[in-house]
């Protein structure tokens, strides 16, 4: 069993419906959206003080998240995690052109502004789609639209 295998049947088991915990079978996207944060935080901080021993759990933990949310997602059969896999992989694929095909980056200066270049391209295409599939009437119109709402507020500000 390889060892992503492991944590994937874990948390199967957590969520099981007749045998799993009743508190992780009690979760749901919104009610773990907090600890996900929070996680995230800690593997910020983690870094920030260069203690490398903590990081490393701090990942683990962001992990499980990334994990349970997969987990409730493939049992409501929206996706699984191996599509969070596939669909990180082809974005950092379509994002590195420079490495996996055509087109060469000499800086990191150059990678930064192609990346940004891509990651607008897909931006406008998920908005057009959006847009595609919502009345006029429907369609907000703002400034802000592409800016998560998850954000603290005082970077949503900036």
């Amino acid at each position: 069993m390889s060892k992503i295998n492991r944590i994937l049947d874990v948390m199967a088991a957590l969520r099981h419906p007749e045998t799993g915990c009743p508190w992780d079978l009690q979760q749901d996207f919104a009610s773990i959206a907090p600890y996900t944060l929070e996680e995230a935080y800690e593997v910020t901080d983690a870094i920030e003080r260069g203690n490398m021993d903590d990081l490393k759990e701090e990942l683990g933990d962001l992990l499980l998240q990334v994990v349970f949310h997969a987990r409730m997602a493939e049992e409501a059969a929206l996706f699984s995690f191996d599509d969070v896999v596939e669909a990180i992989s082809d974005k950092m694929i379509r994002r590195h052109p420079h490495v996996f095909d055509v087109g060469t980056a000499d800086n990191a200066d150059a990678v930064r502004k192609s990346w940004e270049e891509i990651k607008a391209e897909e931006k406008a295409a998920k908005s057009k789609a959006a847009a595609d599939a919502l009345p006029d009437s429907l369609m907000p119109d703002s400034l802000m639209n592409d800016i998560p709402l998850s954000l603290p507020g005082l970077s949503r500000a900036v």
